[in-house]
């Protein structure tokens, strides 16, 4: 079992930056593939960015060159670092752990675990 914990989320200006972390228990962490997704009100959770056990990472396009995920395995940590942000970033971020997947990293459905989400506000 793997409980993640989300942090960080706030309310920030367009242009701004956030970093959000994401907490695991477990001895596994280093083997798990870890993501960030995120909700706005009334559309459905949509993928932002992957990180495998290898470090290599994967972004949705409208992220890419903005946001970038790290891993700190001592630390059993994740982050989401969140550069030029832009008012259609707001949303609640939530952070999910698989392990033993390889293919469709982009799908919620092939996660294993989630955790609570945090709120990210953009303001124009």
């Amino acid at each position: 079992q793997v409980q993640l914990v989300e942090s960080g989320g706030g309310l920030v200006q367009a242009g701004g930056s956030l970093r959000l972390s994401c907490a695991a228990s477990g001895r596994t962490f280093s083997s798990y593939g870890m993501g960030w997704f995120r909700q706005a009100p009334g559309k459905e959770r949509e993928f932002v960015a992957y990180i495998r056990w290898s470090d290599t990472t994967s972004y949705r396009d409208s992220v890419k060159g903005r946001f970038t995920i790290s891993r700190d395995n001592p630390k059993n940590t994740v982050y989401l670092q969140m550069n030029s942000l832009k008012p259609e970033d707001t949303a609640v971020y939530y952070c999910a752990a698989r392990l033993g997947v390889v293919s469709a990293y982009n799908e919620a459905s092939s996660y294993n675990y989630w955790g609570q989400g945090t709120q990210v506000t953009v303001s124009a």
